[in-house]
């Protein structure tokens, strides 16, 4: 179990591969696996967002975490004073489970920002008014991804800059290149702390496939809406 679980009293650790996050939806073939963000990448892609002009203070955000998995991202981001933060989750249990970890994290007083799971599919998703960060953590392939760069580009048609996305281990960055209309405003690698790599470490090294690999990084990219 990871540090952050043990010490918060949530549950948002281990990895689930792909293949174990059925729910009979189309998508369902999309998706890659679970696993929740180390904390110190979370609060270093944040930085780095901040550095990067935002069109507005972080109190005037939507935080929208994309495969919110657990729900880690969602409990981080709360710590912030975002407008509020959201997340979007397909598979049910993973969403009632984020839902559990954020009623614990409100009772303890960590959340200085209301939050909201939902449980459905993110190309569907219907962005209100506002500036939105959206936060991905590899949550699914380039067939999605390309869906949800369209629903972004269709809600965000009139409202260049409104909308940034922060995008780690970006296995689908390609469609990101592709896509006309996003820019990139980093591009590299963000550190996990000591604690978080030997934490992470310790569970991929627990899977009974060994099919994922750790390292002392993720790959990251940040992308803003231009039009």
């Amino acid at each position: 179990m990871h540090p952050f679980d043990t010490e918060n009293g949530v549950r948002t650790s281990g990895i689930i591969p792909g293949r174990f996050l059925k729910t009979g939806h189309r998508h369902d073939r999309h998706s890659t696996a679970y696993f929740g963000v180390a904390p110190s990448v979370f609060h270093g892609l944040l930085r780095r967002w901040q550095k990067t002009k935002p069109c507005a203070p972080i109190e005037a955000f939507t935080f929208f975490d994309v495969g919110a998995g657990m729900g880690r991202a969602m409990l981080l981001a709360s710590e912030l004073p975002f407008k509020r933060v959201a997340g979007i989750e397909l598979n049910p249990v993973l969403a009632a489970m984020a839902r559990r970890n954020a009623a614990k994290w409100k009772v303890a007083g960590r959340a200085k920002s209301p939050m909201r799971v939902m449980c459905g599919d993110a190309a569907e998703f219907r962005f209100t008014e506002g500036p939105y960060v959206v936060f991905l953590f590899n949550p699914f392939g380039a067939s999605v991804m390309r869906r949800l760069l369209e629903r972004i580009a269709d809600a965000f048609q009139d409202r260049p800059g409104q909308v940034d996305l922060l995008y780690v281990n970006h296995e689908q960055e390609h469609v990101f290149e592709q896509r006309r209309g996003f820019v990139r405003l980093y591009l590299g690698q963000v550190k996990r702390s000591r604690a978080d790599a030997i934490a992470d470490h310790r569970i991929m090294a627990n899977q009974p496939d060994g099919e994922y690999a750790a390292s002392n990084s993720e790959d990251c990219s940040i992308w803003r809406w231009e039009a």
